[in-house]
């Protein structure tokens, strides 16, 4: 049996995970990267979503959609410090639309440029949701 990848997640509230899996998939800001046991060590920012959790080789993934956050790899594991986690089956596309279409109201009323990154943000945010439900 091949070694495991410990890999925790953990978000501002509570540790969301803590197990021995195959591989863990990570969309990161510089393109997405896989990691297994023995993976060198390395840092990254994680853009907004989809995290894949394989816990078995072969196996259909977990899928977690990540609202940003860094990844970790050191010789104990994967640990994901997420700025948000939810599983991706509890995305509710109906309320992802209304919110983006809100956050786009918000981009064109923005009279600032705070308010215009604030916006730019939440659509990013949402536009990466509606892409991990779609796909």
């Amino acid at each position: 049996m091949a070694d495991k990848l410990q890999f925790d997640l953990v978000s501002p509230e509570r540790a969301l995970r803590s197990e021995a899996v195959h591989m863990v998939v990570v969309p990161g800001t510089e393109g997405d990267f896989g990691v297994l046991a023995g993976h060198a060590p390395f840092m990254s920012t994680i853009r907004p979503g989809a995290i894949q959790v394989f816990a078995e080789a072969g196996s259909a993934p977990a899928r977690i959609f990540i609202d940003g956050g860094f990844a970790e790899v050191n010789e104990r594991g994967l640990t994901i410090l997420a700025e948000a986690a939810v599983p991706v089956e509890e995305l509710q596309p109906e309320a992802i639309a209304r919110d983006l279409a809100n956050a786009r109201e918000d981009l064109r009323d923005a009279k600032t440029d705070a308010e215009r990154i604030v916006a730019e943000r939440r659509i990013a945010r949402f536009e990466a949701m509606q892409a991990t439900i779609t796909n």
